[in-house]
C-alpha cells in the first residue's frame, strides 16, 4: 500500500472517529460517552482510536476544531470576495455566529458539560481561533480603509471589537432556549453589524469632509 493511500486510509477513519464522536456528544453528552462507545459507534476496533487519538479529549479538541475550521475556510472565502467591504463585513460576521450554531447545535444541551470538562484545553484553542478569525477581518478591514469605506486608526483593534461585539452570540455562551431560531439570531447579528459598520463608515465619511473642507480653502 503507498504512503498516499495510508495517509488516506487514516484521514477517513479519523473523520469517521469525530463524526461518530459528534453522534454521540448529541446523545449523551461528554461525560457518558466513552472511548468504548466512540469505537462501537465508528464501527472499528478501539485500538483503532489510540492510534489516532490519545484520550477522548483529544478528540473532542478535534471535533471542536474540524468545526471552527471550517466555519474560518467560509470566513476566508467570503474576505476574498470582489464586493464593498462593508457587505463583507456583515456576511462574515452572520457566518462566524450562525457557522457555529449550525455546527454545535445538535449537542447545545451537553456544550456546558463539555465546557466544564475541558475548559483550559478548549480556551487555550479558543485564542487561536480568534486570533485566525481577527486576521481574516483585520484584512477586510484594511481594505475598507484602502477604498475609503471605512475610517479607523487601529484595524487590529476594531477587528477585535467586531468579534467581542459578537461573542456574547456564539453557542457556547447561550442555552438551547437562548439560541433561537437561525432567524433570531440572523437579526441580532444584523443589529450588531449595522451598529459597528456605521461607526466605521461615519469616521470614512467625516475624514472625507475634512480633507474636503482642506481643499477648497
Amino acid at each position: 500500500m503507498s504512503t498516499a493511500v495510508r495517509t488516506a486510509s487514516a484521514r477517513d477513519i479519523g473523520a469517521r472517529i469525530l463524526d461518530a464522536t459528534s453522534r454521540l456528544l448529541a446523545r449523551y453528552g461528554y461525560s457518558k460517552t466513552t472511548i468504548d462507545d466512540v469505537a462501537r459507534e465508528a464501527g472499528i476496533g478501539k485500538g483503532s482510536v489510540y492510534l489516532h487519538f490519545a484520550s477522548k479529549e483529544e478528540i473532542v479538541l478535534s471535533l471542536v476544531d474540524r468545526a471552527v475550521q471550517e466555519v474560518l475556510d467560509e470566513l476566508r472565502t467570503i474576505a476574498a470576495e470582489d464586493a464593498s467591504a462593508a457587505d463583507r463585513m456583515r456576511r462574515m460576521l452572520a457566518v462566524r455566529v450562525l457557522g457555529r450554531i449550525l455546527r454545535f447545535r445538535s449537542y447545545s444541551t451537553s456544550l456546558h458539560d463539555l465546557l466544564a470538562a475541558l475548559r483550559p484545553a478548549l480556551l487555550v484553542q479558543r485564542n487561536q481561533h480568534l486570533r485566525d478569525e481577527a486576521a481574516i477581518f483585520r484584512a477586510v478591514i484594511e481594505d475598507g480603509i484602502r477604498l475609503r469605506e471605512f475610517r479607523t486608526l487601529d484595524p487590529d483593534g476594531t477587528a477585535s471589537a467586531f468579534l467581542t461585539a459578537t461573542n456574547s452570540l456564539l453557542p457556547y455562551y447561550l442555552n438551547p432556549r437562548e439560541l433561537g431560531s437561525s432567524a433570531v439570531i440572523d437579526k441580532r447579528i444584523d443589529a450588531v453589524a449595522a451598529l459597528l459598520l456605521t461607526g466605521l463608515a461615519t469616521g470614512a465619511a467625516a475624514a472625507q469632509r475634512r480633507r474636503a473642507r482642506q481643499r477648497s480653502r
